[in-house]
C-alpha cells in the first residue's frame, strides 16, 4: 500500500528530521542518529495519531524498523477492513 508507506515515511521524517527520504525504508535504531527510547515513544505516538490506532506496548519492540512498522500497519488495516 503506497499510501501507508508514504504516511509512515512522513512519520519517520517528522521524528528524525535528519533522515533523508531515500534512507527512510532502511531506518532502524542502530542506523538512525538519535534513535533512543524517547525517540521510540515519540515515533509510536506520531504513528498512532497519523493512523488513528493504538499500538499495544507489548508490540513496540517488534516495530523498531520502517519495514516492520509498515507490515504491522498493513496487517492492522487488513484486519480492520475484514471486520
Amino acid at each position: 500500500m503506497a499510501d501507508t508507506r508514504e504516511r509512515l515515511a512522513a512519520c519517520f521524517m517528522a521524528v528524525f528530521p535528519k533522515l533523508s527520504e531515500n534512507a527512510v525504508e532502511a531506518a532502524q535504531p542502530d542506523l538512525v542518529e538519535g534513535w533512543d527510547s524517547v525517540a521510540t515513544v515519540t515515533l509510536m505516538s506520531v504513528i498512532e495519531e497519523e493512523f488513528q490506532i493504538q499500538i499495544d506496548p507489548e508490540d513496540i519492540e517488534d516495530l523498531l524498523s520502517f519495514g516492520k512498522a509498515q507490515a504491522y500497519l498493513e496487517s492492522k488495516s487488513g484486519s480492520e477492513s475484514n471486520k
